[in-house]
């Protein structure tokens, strides 16, 4: 009978002690960079490494940080500015427009835009369009894609006054 016992407080310990094992690491690096927009929620400061088992039961960071660039933000927003904004999620870096006909053209598009790194660089931005027909050639998105990042420069270069 106290074997048992010893067992199941051995194995209540090693479990308990094992919970911060499993926890997902946050492999994201806060830029202080001028060229970052930080999104944070309102809330109590707690430290990310819990080391006691108090501290594990207390209250859990709720302050949530995102990283847009803003250059890319307001440049997507410029360059497809003839195209109605049905939904803008600054928290995943997320722009979905409806369709609308570019000026001189007479194709409707409606385009959905990616920002997913706080770096002004190509990576950083991904553009979905499509026409009424279906999907666009990939050219065209280039096209897009390379318009909105010109167009970040040039936002950036007259902030900085490079």
């Amino acid at each position: 009978m106290r074997g048992i016992k010893t067992f199941i407080l051995l194995s209540s310990l090693a479990f308990v002690a094992s919970c911060g094992a499993f926890r997902s690491l946050d492999t994201g690096t806060e830029v202080n960079d001028a060229d970052t927009i930080v999104l944070a929620g309102e809330g109590r400061e707690a430290r990310e490494d819990r080391t006691t088992i108090w501290e594990a039961f207390g209250p859990r960071k709720s302050e949530q940080r995102v990283q847009v660039n803003r250059y890319l933000w307001a440049a997507s927003l410029d360059v497809l500015d003839f195209l109605p904004v049905q939904s803008v999620d600054p928290f995943t870096g997320v722009i979905i427009t409806g369709y609308g006909t570019p000026p001189g053209g007479g194709r409707a598009y409606r385009a959905t835009i990616h920002i997913k790194d706080p770096a002004l660089e190509a990576r950083a931005l991904n553009v979905a369009l499509q026409s009424r027909g279906g999907a666009v050639s990939a050219e065209t998105a280039r096209a897009v894609e390379d318009a909105i990042l010109s167009r970040a420069r040039q936002i950036r270069m007259a902030d900085k006054k490079i």
